[in-house]
């Protein structure tokens, strides 16, 4: 079982193109307004409307720190905060802002006993 997530675009090319070019998403369905990425078992899309919304976060979450900071590479501008380690959350963490200024999130968790799959 699964379930996907869906976000208001007024920007569905750039906004698809960004998380298919610096996160490597892929694209898992077009429909007539809607795409549908994937990234590692993580389902969103974007819907073409009237209005985009930019509320949440969309979370990314690899495997280590090497992937935190490889992701960071690819987000370059993109990036609002750098990598850091979070000891609240007990993670590792930089953040950045997609094309209509939605919150990204690169993360890895730091405990390797956290199984969230």
């Amino acid at each position: 079982m699964t379930g996907i997530v869906f976000h208001a675009t007024e920007r569905r090319d750039a906004v698809v193109g960004f998380y298919r070019d610096r996160l490597a998403a892929t694209v898992r369905l077009e429909q007539p307004d809607c795409t549908i990425l994937e990234f590692d078992g993580f389902l969103f899309g974007f819907c073409e409307r009237a209005e985009a919304d930019d509320c949440g976060i969309l979370t990314f979450v690899y495997p280590d720190r090497d992937g935190v900071d490889a992701a960071r590479d690819r987000l370059g501008d993109a990036v609002v905060e750098e990598p850091r380690a979070n000891e609240t959350y007990d993670i590792y963490q930089c953040f950045a802002e997609d094309p209509e200024g939605r919150t990204v999130e690169c993360q890895a968790f730091l405990d390797d006993d956290v199984d969230i799959e």
